[in-house]
């Protein structure tokens, strides 16, 4: 029997391919804010809201999150990513939310503010899961060995 190793990743292949799995999630998550807004601010001012970041900060802290996660988990199944990495990476974005809201109740940070440091935080702290599981981003630990497998309820092992 003969072992054939396959080349490891060069480091330009491996920051290539972590830049395009990072990009491939902002794009929908950017497509579903700017869907998400649109919505929003239209639904916002049926209601007599013409501004609802600054008039609903709490509000637009849950529909920006909800409409940047959204799209971007669903493209994340799509492209067949192990579960534990969508969870860990859907789960980034409402720990955002969090924060940003105690932030602004404690006075730290303005509360008008907080839908706009949503959307300007969310694709940087996507970072930290990717970081941290940087192998399955960067292509240098295949996709089956990233992590053990989440047993579903009814699947047969």
């Amino acid at each position: 029997m003969v072992t054939v190793l396959a080349p490891s990743p060069s480091l330009r292949g491996q920051l290539g391919r972590f830049l395009l799995h990072y990009f491939e999630m902002c794009i929908p998550m950017c497509i579903g804010f700017a869907v998400g807004d649109l919505v929003y601010f239209w639904t916002a001012g049926l209601f007599g809201y013409s501004e609802p970041f600054t008039e609903l900060p709490t509000l637009s802290v849950l529909v920006v999150t909800f409409s940047m996660t959204v799209p971007m988990t669903v493209w994340m199944l799509y492209r067949g990513m192990p579960s534990r990495a969508i969870w860990e990476m859907t789960a980034t974005m409402p720990l955002l939310a969090l924060v940003l809201l105690v932030l602004g109740w404690l006075g730290v940070v303005p509360i008008r503010d907080l839908a706009l440091l949503e959307h300007g935080l969310m694709m940087p702290v996507m970072l930290a899961p990717m970081l941290i599981h940087v192998g399955l981003y960067t292509g240098h630990m295949g996709r089956s060995t990233a992590w053990p497998p989440i047993e579903r309820p009814g699947s047969l092992s």
